[in-house]
C-alpha cells in the first residue's frame, strides 16, 4: 500500500559488515512492466561481500546509499500499470537488477519473474537462483563425461555443492576440496568420492593417491589453491574458474598451460533469457528431488551485517539466506 514504511538494510559506506543499518523507507511502487514481490527470502552471495567493502570484482563499486541484494522470493504482492492482475499472490523468484533484495519488499521487472514449481520449497528456489543456474551451466561448459575425474573445490559451497551433485550425477568421479571438517562430510553426503581438506599442506598428496590425476578442476577458490589444483590436472585435462573465495583469481600463465596441453576453459556470458532457462532447469531437477540445494544459515534480514560477517569468516557451508 502506499504510504506505508518497510524495513530494509542500507549501504550508505563502504566497510566491514557492521556498515549494514536495517531502517524504515517508503514501500516501493511498481512502474510498467513491473510488480512488487513481498519478500519472504534473500539471496546473498560472497561477490555481495565484496562490493560492501568496496572491493568489487574488477574494482566495481555501487553508488551509495543502495540497498544491496540481487535475488528474491515471496508472493507477488502489486503490480505495476498494464501488469496482468494475474500475477497477483504468485510464488515467484527474481533477479532484481543489482540492487533491493535487502528489503521486505522489491520491485523487480515482469520479465525476470521465475514461477517457483509446485511442491518445490520458496527457499529451496531462492537459493537456486544464483547458484542452480551458475553449476548448471559450469557442468554443461566444461562437458564432463561419465568415468572421468573431476575435483571441486569449495564444494561445500552454494556452487560447489551443487557442482558434487551434478557431477556425480553425470557419472564422474568426483574429488571435493573444502575447508575441512564437517565441510568435508557434507561433500560426502552430497555425493563426493574423496573428500580431502585444502588447509592440509599435504592435500594434493591425497589425491594424487587416491585418483592419480583429475581431468577437469572447477576453481571456485583461486590463489594458490587454485595453483595446486590445476598441478593436478591430467594431460589434455580443462579448468573451469568461476570463483575467488581466496580473493583472487588463480593466475595460470597461458604458456604453462600450453606445456601442460589443458584448456583454460572460458565459461561464456550468457544472456537473460538463457540465464533463465537455466534456472528453471535447476528448479526442475530440484522439484524431481535430483538436486538437493544446502542452506546452511538463515538470517533474520535485521541481522544481515552478521550473515556477510559469517560468509566471511568462512564458518558458512552452503547457501546463505535473509529470511523476511
Amino acid at each position: 500500500m502506499e504510504g506505508t514504511e518497510m524495513r530494509a538494510v542500507w549501504l550508505t559506506e563502504f566497510g566491514g559488515p557492521e556498515v549494514l543499518l536495517a531502517t524504515d523507507r517508503p514501500d516501493p511502487v511498481a512502474g510498467p512492466g513491473q510488480v512488487v514481490v513481498a519478500v519472504e527470502f534473500a539471496n546473498i552471495t560472497f561477490v555481495e561481500t565484496q562490493l560492501r567493502a568496496g572491493k568489487g570484482p574488477g574494482g566495481f563499486r555501487p553508488e551509495l546509499p543502495v540497498i544491496p541484494g540481487n535475488g528474491v522470493g515471496g508472493l507477488v504482492a502489486s503490480v505495476g500499470p498494464g501488469v496482468d492482475p494475474a500475477l497477483l499472490g504468485r510464488r515467484v523468484v527474481s533477479g532484481t537488477g543489482g540492487s533491493g533484495g535487502y528489503a521486505e519488499r522489491a520491485v523487480v521487472k515482469t520479465e525476470d519473474l521465475i514461477e517457483v514449481p509446485d511442491g518445490l520449497p520458496l527457499d529451496s528456489a531462492v537459493a537456486l537462483l544464483a547458484d542452480g543456474r551458475t553449476a548448471t551451466l559450469l557442468i554443461r561448459t566444461a562437458r564432463i563425461r561419465a568415468g572421468e575425474r573431476i575435483l571441486v573445490e569449495a564444494a561445500a559451497g552454494g556452487v560447489g555443492s551443487l557442482l558434487v551433485q551434478l557431477g556425480a550425477a553425470a557419472g564422474a568421479t568426483v574429488v571435493a576440496a573444502t575447508g575441512g571438517g564437517r565441510k568435508s562430510e557434507l561433500a560426502r553426503e552430497l555425493g563426493a568420492d574423496l573428500a580431502v581438506d585444502y588447509g592440509d599442506p599435504d592435500w594434493t598428496d591425497r589425491v594424487r593417491d587416491a585418483v592419480g590425476a583429475v581431468d577437469v578442476v572447477f576453481d571456485g577458490v583461486g590463489g594458490t589453491v587454485g595453483r595446486a589444483a590445476f598441478e593436478l590436472l591430467d594431460r589434455n585435462g580443462r579448468m573451469v574458474s568461476f570463483g575467488l573465495a581466496s580473493g583472487t583469481w588463480t593466475d595460470i600463465p597461458d604458456e604453462v598451460a600450453r606445456q601442460r596441453g589443458a584448456t583454460l576453459v572460458r565459461v561464456p556470458r550468457s544472456d537473460p533469457d538463457e540465464l533463465r532457462t537455466l534456472t528453471r532447469t535447476a528448479l526442475a531437477e530440484a522439484r524431481a528431488g535430483r538436486l538437493r540445494p544446502v542452506i546452511g544459515q538463515r538470517f533474520p534480514l535485521e541481522r544481515a551485517a552478521e550473515a556477510h560477517a559469517a560468509i566471511e569468516s568462512r564458518a558458512t557451508v552452503g547457501k546463505t539466506l535473509l529470511t523476511i
